[in-house]
């Protein structure tokens, strides 16, 4: 009994000598994705070809108008489109 405690004692004798190794610091370069706000000015919304229709205007005014507009919303979503994707 008397051996193993001395061999205990000379063994953390032995432990007690080294010196404790601290980590080297070093940098370590994370890529997060950050949030950012978007600040792109949306597109004014046109005046619409259809708003100035009477119910009295001929059927060819009418649909003369309306393909007007639809043209004009087609620009109208492709600015919308390019000011969305210009934000992602």
């Amino acid at each position: 009994m008397r051996w193993i405690i001395m061999g205990m004692v000379v063994a953390m004798a032995g432990c007690a000598g080294q010196p404790v190794a601290e980590p080297e610091p070093r940098v370590v370069r994370v890529d997060v994705p950050v949030q950012v706000p978007c600040r792109v000015k949306a597109p004014a919304v046109p005046a619409w070809a259809a708003e100035g229709l009477h119910k009295e205007d001929s059927l060819e005014v009418k649909v003369r108008a309306l393909l007007a507009e639809r043209r004009q919303r087609i620009g109208y979503e492709r600015l919308l489109v390019a000011a969305v994707a210009s934000c992602q």
